[in-house]
């Protein structure tokens, strides 16, 4: 059975195919449009579809639309109520609603060939569930998903018993932990449905003073919800305007609310485990992205394990949509990795360089010439086998450096034009993890943050959060054997077993995806090395 996932209603549009109950390819449309989250969350945004990012999943496994046995689409019209009557400020909202009504039509234009009526409609949140649950490794498991907004919820809980979903509760819109924190990001003068990331990171900066106040519009209840009224945020500190500089007042704001995000989390995930006896918890959901909640839900929910799908937010719905109809015929695999979108052969990569007239070099092994320019405080940039699904570098289009340099923060995040308080993460092999950082391990898909051991803060301190915490990334020698090589060498010549590790692109711009924008980036970055499969382009050469 051939399903096609699509995610396309609000933000981060994203196809996944699953062929006889394996997940054979995802990939978010960002990353061949090069638009930052394909579109922006706005009404009159919700009838582009991931036609590029789906007819690419369909050559991966040599499909025709034709070929298709359904397309799973993860939102389902039928469900949501008008705007004002979920207490929201929307006065074109209908015009969202029309266009996921007439999706079948417009997926059989994008996609010439399909029959509309093989289009069968997956709500939201249980798209969000199925992205998590069922691809898990663990086919009996609770799960939570958090987000802004789906049909007409925010929210919801249950539990997966060999891979089948019974919802255990719900929480109904307007009360949305997501908006919440949306609605902070717009306050601090960031994008929203796009920046949250940075508020979690600014949060570190500040203390939480405001939290007395902001509990008393938010917080879990006694039955599986919560309430997430909205928040007079200029009662509280003044606007900070976009670009402009934040004072220690945005920082505990920032602290302030993550605070009652954590809180909230935490109490629904106690609850969850309390009426399900469950071991693992899974998450799926734009909220699932705030790693310092993970990890809050690791040390103190009761959960043994807990799995977030890297790519949780509404591009995550895509494979859960196309895995809640697959699982209904067939027997679902684990999500093998994130690694499922684009990937290029040597030779089609020496085709790109050829073409874009650039010295190249193809050395005996380019793991080793990577370590010794990282050694030597160069940045990499690191562009290898399939490109990753979800908003994580994980080894595949991934910017590198020095952990010992505590200058190369600052300059990583100018070599980005990124903001001068945002971290950057640690990439470890798995083996050596537990002695350096205390947290959930294995952390393979960078969704925790982890606290650092003392002796290991000035030997790293490039990778150490203002908290003194790091979002780390394992690795696992037999997935990731050239990684692993690379770490290797790294650390034959330093002593340090760690890289730094962030995306390959530069602020504003999605992820490296192909080898053009591999190369644009390094003709526009300060970039000492750039890493195409076998093949090394040195700046020195490339522009002399």
């Amino acid at each position: 059975m051939h399903v096609l996932g699509i995610n396309a209603l609000f933000h981060d549009p994203a196809a996944a195919l699953i062929t006889d109950g394996r997940v054979v390819a995802a990939a978010e449309e960002e990353r061949f449009s090069r638009r930052k989250h394909g579109k922006r969350p706005v009404p009159f945004s919700a009838w582009e579809l991931p036609g590029q990012s789906a007819r690419w999943c369909l050559e991966q496994a040599g499909l025709a639309p034709c070929d298709l046995d359904a397309v799973a689409y993860s939102y389902d019209p039928a469900l949501a109520r008008p705007a004002e009557h979920m207490g929201l400020h929307d006065p074109w909202d209908h015009l969202r609603q029309e266009y996921a009504r007439q999706a079948p039509q417009f997926l059989a234009e994008a996609l010439p060939g399909l029959d509309p009526a093989k289009v069968r409609f997956v709500p939201h949140h249980v798209a969000h569930a199925a992205s998590a649950g069922p691809v898990s490794p663990y086919p009996d498991c609770a799960v939570l998903v958090l987000d802004g907004r789906g049909e007409c919820g925010s929210h919801l809980a249950g539990r997966y018993t060999n891979r089948e979903l019974t919802v255990l509760a719900t929480q109904q819109l307007p009360h949305s932990l997501g908006l919440f924190y949306e609605d902070l990001t717009d306050h601090l003068g960031f994008l929203r449905s796009s920046d949250e990331f940075k508020v979690m990171a600014l949060a570190s900066y500040g203390t939480p003073r405001f939290a007395d106040r902001l509990r008393a519009y938010v917080h879990a209840d006694d039955r599986g919800g919560f309430t997430a009224r909205p928040v007079p945020w200029p009662d509280l500190v003044p606007a900070r305007r976009a670009g402009g500089d934040w004072s220690q007042d945005h920082a505990d704001l920032a602290a302030s609310a993550q605070l009652c995000l954590e809180e909230a989390v935490l109490a629904l995930a106690r609850w969850l485990r309390e009426h399900t006896g469950e071991e693992a918890l899974t998450m799926a959901g734009g909220v699932a992205l705030n790693c310092v909640a993970n990890t809050r839900l690791w040390r103190e929910s009761g959960f043994r394990h807990v799995w977030v799908q890297p790519a949780a937010g509404d591009a995550g719905t895509a494979l859960g949509a196309a895995a809640h109809v697959a699982g209904q015929k067939d027997a679902l695999e684990p999500m093998p990795t994130a690694a499922l979108g684009r990937g290029w052969s040597d030779a089609e990569l020496r085709t790109w360089l050829e073409r874009a007239a650039v010295p190249y070099e193809e050395p005996d092994d380019i793991a080793e010439t990577a370590a010794q320019v990282l050694a030597e405080d160069g940045i990499v940039g690191w562009f290898q086998g399939r490109s990753e699904y979800g908003p994580r570098a994980l080894g595949h289009r991934s910017l590198l450096a020095h952990p010992g340099r505590a200058a190369n923060l600052e300059r990583l995040n100018a070599v980005k034009g990124r903001e001068e308080f945002r971290p950057v993460a640690p990439m470890v092999l798995a083996e050596r993890a537990a002695g350096i950082f205390d947290g959930p391990l294995p952390s393979p898909h960078m969704l925790f943050v982890h606290r650092v051991a003392g002796d290991w803060k000035a030997r790293i301190p490039a990778v150490v959060h203002v908290d003194g915490t790091a979002r780390v990334q394992t690795v696992d020698r037999a997935q990731e054997p050239l990684v692993a090589r690379m770490l290797d060498g790294f650390e034959r010549r330093t002593g340090l077993p760690v890289v730094v590790n962030t995306s390959l692109n530069t602020a504003g711009r999605p992820m490296v995806d192909d080898p053009r924008d591999a190369l644009e980036c390094f003709g526009s970055a300060p970039v000492d090395l750039l890493v195409l499969g076998p093949f090394a382009v040195r700046r020195g050469r490339a522009f002399a």
